[in-house]
C-alpha cells in the first residue's frame, strides 16, 4: 500500500497537485466552503485521472496528528492487492435512510468483500436507520465504519463528494475486496454519566418529546442551567447515553436541533420509546483515554500486522470540549498505532462503527472511531 497525503487551504489558482497519477482511492476531507469551490473537483480529477474520489465536509480535518480548520486533507492510496468499488445513494428525506443503507450494502456484495467505508450527509440522514439498513444485507465478518459529514459548529448544510462535485443529500459507500487486507475498528467515548436514568415516553424516530412523561426539552434545560441559552450548540457538551434493549453497551446521542414550539429535541440517531437515557458530561482525561482505547482495540484485531492507513472520525462535540488539547487524542492514537501508520480523518456529526471486533455496527455520537487497514 502506497499512501501520499497533502494539506491545502485553498483550491483557487492551483493547476495541479503533487499526487501520484496511479492513485486508486483519493479521500477528501475539508471544510464545506472549500469543498463547494467549483474548480476543486476538476483539479482533483486532473491530478488523479483514474482514482475513485470520495469524502465529505467536516467540523475539522485530521492530517497525521494535526487537527485543522478551513482546510482540505487529501489522502491518495494505491493498494497492492485490494480492489475498491464505489456506490452512491441520494436521500430526499430522513425517512429514506433505511432504504438507502440497504441499497448501498446490496450493491457492494461480492466475493472477497472485506469491509465497507461510508460517508453520509450529516443533517438530512437518520444515521441510526442508515446503519441498520446497511447492516442487514451483509454476511458475517463484513462490517461498516464511517461517519456523518460536518459543517463546523454551524449545522447549516453538509456535503459529500463522490466522483463528482460535492453535494448535499448524498451518501457514498466504498467496498474493499481482498483476501490479504486486514481491517481493525473500534469506537470509544470517554464521557461521564450523571443524574438518574430517564425513560423515553414519547418520541418519533430521532425526535424526542418526553422523558418520564415530562417535556424532554424543559428537563434538559434544567440540567444545562446557563448553557441552555446556547442550544443547540451547547448540547454538544452534554450528550445523552442511550441504553438500547438489544445492545449491552450504551450508545451516545447528541442534539442536532431544538423546537421550542413542540418542546422537542432532534438527535443524530433514533431515540426509541421505552428505552432509557442518562445525561453525560465531559471528562478531559477520559476523552483522550477513549481515543487511545479505540486504537488499542484496532491493534488487537490486526493480530500483529502493522497498520498502514488509519481513518479517524471523531465527534465535533469532543473537539469543542478539548479545544487546544484536541490534538492529544490524535497523538494518543498515533502512539498506539506506530509511526508507519498514516492518519487521516475528520470531526463529524456522527460516527459509524462497532464498539469492537465482536459487536455489531452502530451509530455513535461523541466518540473517537478508528478504522485501520493493512495489506502486509
Amino acid at each position: 500500500m502506497r499512501i501520499v497525503q497533502i494539506l491545502i487551504d485553498s483550491a483557487v489558482g492551483m493547476s495541479s497537485l503533487p499526487l501520484p497519477a496511479d492513485t486508486q482511492l483519493l479521500l477528501v476531507f475539508g471544510s464545506r466552503v472549500l469543498l463547494q469551490q467549483p474548480e476543486l473537483f476538476t483539479l482533483l480529477r486532473r491530478s488523479c485521472p483514474d482514482a475513485m474520489i470520495a469524502g465529505c465536509s467536516t467540523a475539522g480535518e485530521i492530517c497525521g496528528t494535526e487537527v485543522h480548520d478551513d482546510a482540505i486533507v487529501l489522502t491518495a492510496v494505491h493498494f497492492e492487492s485490494t480492489s475498491v468499488r464505489m456506490v452512491i445513494e441520494h436521500v430526499a428525506l430522513a425517512a429514506d435512510s433505511l432504504h438507502a443503507g440497504a441499497a448501498l450494502s446490496r450493491q457492494l456484495l461480492g466475493e472477497n468483500l472485506r469491509h465497507i467505508l461510508v460517508f453520509s450527509d450529516g443533517l438530512r440522514v437518520n444515521g441510526s436507520e442508515l446503519v441498520q439498513g446497511m447492516r442487514e444485507p451483509l454476511p458475517a465478518g463484513v462490517n461498516v465504519t464511517g461517519g456523518l459529514a460536518g459543517d463546523g459548529a454551524d449545522f447549516r448544510e453538509t456535503v459529500v463528494l463522490a466522483n463528482a462535485p460535492a453535494v448535499a443529500n448524498q451518501i457514498v459507500a466504498l467496498g474493499f475486496y481482498s483476501d490479504r487486507l486486514r481491517i481493525g475498528y473500534g469506537s470509544v467515548g470517554g464521557w461521564d454519566a450523571f443524574g438518574p436514568e430517564r425513560l423515553i415516553t414519547k418520541s418519533e424516530g430521532n425526535v424526542l418529546f418526553e422523558l418520564d412523561g415530562e417535556s424532554a426539552l424543559k428537563l434538559y434545560k434544567t440540567y444545562l442551567g446557563p448553557h441552555a441559552e446556547e442550544l443547540p450548540s451547547s448540547g454538544l457538551l452534554f450528550p445523552l447515553a442511550l441504553r438500547l434493549p438489544d445492545s449491552g453497551t450504551p450508545v451516545v446521542r447528541t442534539i442536532l436541533g431544538v423546537d421550542e414550539a413542540q418542546q422537542s429535541m432532534t438527535f443524530a440517531g433514533d431515540m426509541p420509546n421505552g428505552c432509557y437515557v442518562q445525561l453525560m458530561k465531559a471528562n478531559f482525561n477520559r476523552l483522550v483515554d477513549g481515543a487511545i482505547d479505540a486504537a488499542e482495540i484496532n491493534r488487537v484485531q490486526l493480530d500483529g500486522h502493522a497498520p498502514e492507513l488509519a481513518i479517524l472520525i471523531s465527534c465535533v462535540g469532543r473537539k469543542l470540549v478539548l479545544q487546544q488539547r484536541v490534538e492529544e487524542e490524535t497523538e494518543g492514537v498515533a502512539d498506539v498505532l506506530g509511526p508507519q501508520a498514516v492518519l487521516a480523518g475528520f470531526y463529524s456529526y456522527g460516527e459509524i462503527a462497532p464498539h469492537g471486533a465482536l459487536t455489531r455496527c452502530e451509530l455513535h455520537n461523541q466518540t473517537m472511531t478508528v478504522t485501520t487497514f493493512s495489506e502486509k
